[in-house]
């Protein structure tokens, strides 16, 4: 089931709304949470991802923040980045890999920066669905999004999606998601050479 532009409007005002309340953060929360709340969406109860963040310091996870920090939570389906002079926090809501076996935790950095991304299926990806498609040219059925952050892991980025429904879930096959309009902003700020940790 796809998401009525009333749907997609609605989260667009709320993420606008907590963007002008917090300073362009999402509004913190007490703990970090991710569940389902039933929605009646035209007699139909239909699941939606309900998260919420709390803000971060960086001195936990990095010894500096020389070239930027992105640090992302796979638990709480949160990326977080400082600026290097440390003037700049950004919290985002992120997808992330739909298995443990997909999952990617460590230390890495930002090698490469792509607008209009193009995109092909790992190896593994095309084991597992044959049927996908060899090779997908930037656009709209791009899975990369509008924008791309390689990391120093072959095959591993942070980019956006065009599929908003996948934000907030887990539901890629190893990389991290943004709303296209995060991706951007943060493509915007960050450098290569950008630190980069995932726990």
């Amino acid at each position: 089931m796809t998401d009525s532009i009333f749907d997609r409007l609605s989260r667009r005002r709320f993420l606008a709304a907590g963007a002008t309340l917090f300073g362009g953060l999402a509004a913190p929360a007490l703990a970090q949470v991710a569940t389902t709340a039933p929605v009646n969406a035209g007699g139909d109860i239909v699941n939606r991802n309900i998260s919420s963040f709390r803000a971060l310091n960086w001195q936990p996870y990095f010894s500096n923040t020389k070239g930027g920090a992105i640090l992302v939570d796979t638990t709480s389906r949160a990326l977080h980045f400082w600026s290097e002079d440390q003037t700049l926090y950004k919290l985002y809501p992120t997808s992330v890999p739909i298995s443990e076996e997909l999952t990617r935790r460590g230390r890495t950095s930002v090698v490469q920066k792509v607008e209009g991304p193009s995109w092909a299926p790992t190896p593994s990806m095309k084991k597992r669905n044959p049927e996908w498609p060899d090779f997908v040219p930037p656009g709209p059925d791009n899975p990369l999004g509008t924008h791309a952050l390689y990391l120093g892991w072959k095959y591993y980025r942070i980019h956006g999606t065009h599929d908003t429904r996948k934000i907030g879930r887990r539901s890629s096959n190893g990389c991290i998601g943004l709303y296209n309009e995060h991706i951007a902003e943060l493509f915007a700020l960050v450098s290569p050479g950008a630190q980069v940790l995932l726990i």
